[in-house]
């Protein structure tokens, strides 16, 4: 990839706020730099919005939400498909511009736009598909109508690691229900936003249906938005900390809420699996996004027979795997998004083996520029270490080897969080009652990757409330109203 096109890819993205329809400056004229995480230089500015800039994407969005909630599902779902086949035909720049400003490889940007994409698809879908319901009352005297409406203004608010797919995932169901939105994205990758906001603009999407401001401080932007009674619906996928807060604040206005938040995903591997294709499905649910996903796996609970075999096998391929710039031909690890995060797993995996764990593979953090950080497998780990606990978001799999069933379940339930479990057994009764009793919303059974645009999304616990995609995506859109009817 040549650095012309970079600048092209770059230079085409718009960089101002986008609110009813325009593409305005910030009020106070600030701008906020975006960093190439591969390199740690500046590839462009945006615009800073202030409080007074959220107030006006929120106004624009209340001004056009009783004639949007009104607006026929068709053409709702017209608009979602003409924006899917839109992304659909411009993947590469897509693409080119998600690896530059979050350092994913090429590879895995072309797939994340794709997945993307199909949210809008699955969404248009689903617009015309909106029922209610009516009936006899049991007495026989009179009817009992509901009807599905949407829930009203929105702001929506999504992380840096899936710039495109965290945002079509709340976009596509709110055009669809009939809701009007005030987007945030994250500080690090807003340029992915934007360029799909420009898309749904040249899609048809009417003005004020869809708002985005970008800032340096999500704080300062969310509180005049979050405390305007006129705001009905927060969703947000980010750090449960943050969620914590963020709900507490909805809790004044009483807001809809969907939270989909962090996670410590466990991967057990019983001694009965096919070691290899364990390894394999480790390799996706482990080092997709560069293992800076909330469904990355963080702990694998390895049956002790086997433990030794895995953790080998593990290494020799993440050994394998070329770590550089997303943007270079064969690297399947990119950066980090920024020192901090790459400082923190460095801080993870010496507490590790400050305590006793044994290096597999000796990862660790790069020299130069650019926040690299390379894949890393421990073995041995002691149950005190911390990023047993913590959420590692890096390239590093601890293997801690365990002597039974009911061992390797509580093990991976202990935990504050609830998102997703990965399990490979060739046994199919331990299969269902592992499941079972498994805490955690998803669980991937003998394979790698659980994110489906067709499933619903979403964990228990810390890890969140309510489910994204799916055919139940849409409900959290939408507010139910009974009519009762005498005869």
């Amino acid at each position: 990839m040549s650095a012309t096109q970079e600048k092209t890819a770059v230079d085409a993205v718009p960089t101002q706020l986008f609110i009813g329809g325009e593409w305005r400056d910030a009020s106070g004229g600030g701008t906020l730099d975006i960093e190439d995480p591969s390199t740690g230089e500046t590839l462009t500015a945006v615009a800073d919005a202030t409080p007074e800039d959220a107030k006006a994407a929120l106004d624009a969005a209340c001004a056009v939400q009783d004639e949007w909630g009104q607006h026929p599902p068709r053409e709702r779902a017209e608009i979602l498909r003409r924006s899917y086949d839109a992304m659909m035909a411009n993947v590469e720049d897509l693409a080119l511009v998600m690896t530059l400003e979050m350092g994913k490889p090429l590879a895995e940007a072309r797939g994340e736009i794709a997945y993307a994409a199909d949210y809008l698809r699955w969404f248009s879908e689903e617009a015309v598909r909106i029922d209610g319901q009516f009936q006899v009352t049991p007495d026989g005297k009179g009817r009992m109508l509901t009807m599905k409406q949407p829930v009203g203004p929105c702001y929506a608010i999504t992380p840096w690691n899936f710039p495109a797919a965290m945002g079509t995932r709340k976009i596509g169901p709110a055009i669809a229900a009939g809701c009007t939105m005030v987007m945030k994205p994250a500080q690090q990758t807003p340029l992915t936003m934007l360029t799909l906001a420009k898309i749904f603009q040249e899609a048809g999407l009417p003005d004020g249906v869809l708002n985005v401001i970008t800032s340096g401080s999500s704080s300062k932007v969310s509180a005049p938005i979050i405390n305007d009674p006129r705001l009905r619906k927060l969703t947000f996928t980010g750090s449960t900390e943050v969620g914590r807060i963020l709900v507490e604040q909805a809790a004044q206005g009483l807001l809809k809420t969907s939270m989909e938040l962090g996670g410590n995903a466990p991967f057990l591997v019983f001694a009965d699996a096919d070691v290899d294709a364990a390894v394999e499905g480790a390799l996706v649910a482990k080092m997709r996004n560069i293992g800076e996903a909330c469904t990355a796996a963080n702990r694998f609970h390895v049956a002790s027979s086997i433990a030794e075999e895995f953790a080998e096998k593990l290494a020799a391929k993440l050994g394998e795997w070329k770590v550089g710039r997303g943007t270079e031909e064969g690297v399947k690890v990119g950066p980090l998004i920024d020192a901090t995060q790459r400082d923190k797993v460095a801080e993870l995996v010496e507490d590790a083996t400050g305590k006793g764990a044994d290096v597999v593979l000796a990862g660790g953090k790069r020299d130069g520029a650019g926040y690299f950080f390379d894949p890393t497998v421990l073995a041995g780990v002691p149950e005190n270490a911390r990023l047993l606990k913590e959420e590692i978001f890096g390239p590093v799999a601890p293997v801690i080897a365990f002597d039974d069933e009911d061992a390797a379940i509580a093990a991976a339930n202990d935990t504050e969080y609830g998102l997703v479990s990965y399990v490979y057994t060739k046994d199919l009764k331990r299969a269902f009652r592992v499941c079972e009793r498994l805490e955690t919303g998803m669980i991937g059974l003998n394979q790698g990757l659980v994110a489906n645009v067709q499933a619903p999304f979403g964990g228990v616990k810390a890890s969140g409330l309510g489910r994204e995609g799916g055919s139940v995506g849409i409900d959290e859109f939408l507010e139910i109203k009974y009519i009762a009817m005498a005869m």
